[in-house]
């Protein structure tokens, strides 16, 4: 039972897709949050976000190794709802990371668009330009051919 609510409070704080756009779209625009902050996951369970799993840092850490040493704790392995939570921030990093690269596709394909149309407008005046002297080259060739030819 505690592993359903967990996940129903966590789906429930998920956005749906048109929300995540429009929010990451702001984010974006407003310069709000850094990467960093986005890709932060919330903790469940009122703990700090980065020092669970991290093993060997902060208090929770340290409280984790007393605990095990002192044989009052669980020595290896997570209980259910612990395996659950970090499933579901794991489901929750990789939505966002995903999302991130959506982003950055759209935007690189949307620089190559139109990085062609200026290249397809270079080549059009440049072709305009070698016509141009391509007539050019042609009747000066007609005029030097009539002039030594008067001779």
């Amino acid at each position: 039972m505690p592993e359903q609510a967990t996940s129903s409070i966590v789906a429930s704080s998920l956005p749906s897709s048109s929300d995540r756009s429009s929010s990451s779209a702001l984010q974006i625009k407003e310069g709000l949050e850094s990467d960093e902050e986005i890709r932060r996951v919330p903790e469940m369970g009122g703990e700090v976000a980065g020092t669970s799993g991290s093993g060997g840092g902060g208090e929770a850490g340290r409280d984790r190794r007393q605990s095990t040493s002192e044989g009052g704790g669980r020595k290896r392995g997570r209980s259910p709802a612990e395996k659950e939570n970090k499933r579901l921030k794991r489901l929750l990093r990789n939505r966002v990371s995903a999302q991130q690269a959506r982003e950055r596709k759209k935007a690189y394909v949307t620089e190559l668009e139109g990085r062609v149309k200026e290249l397809e407008k270079k080549n059009s005046e440049v072709e305009e330009r070698l016509s141009t002297l391509q007539n050019e080259n042609q009747m000066l060739r007609q005029i030097l051919k009539n002039t030594t030819t008067g001779k």
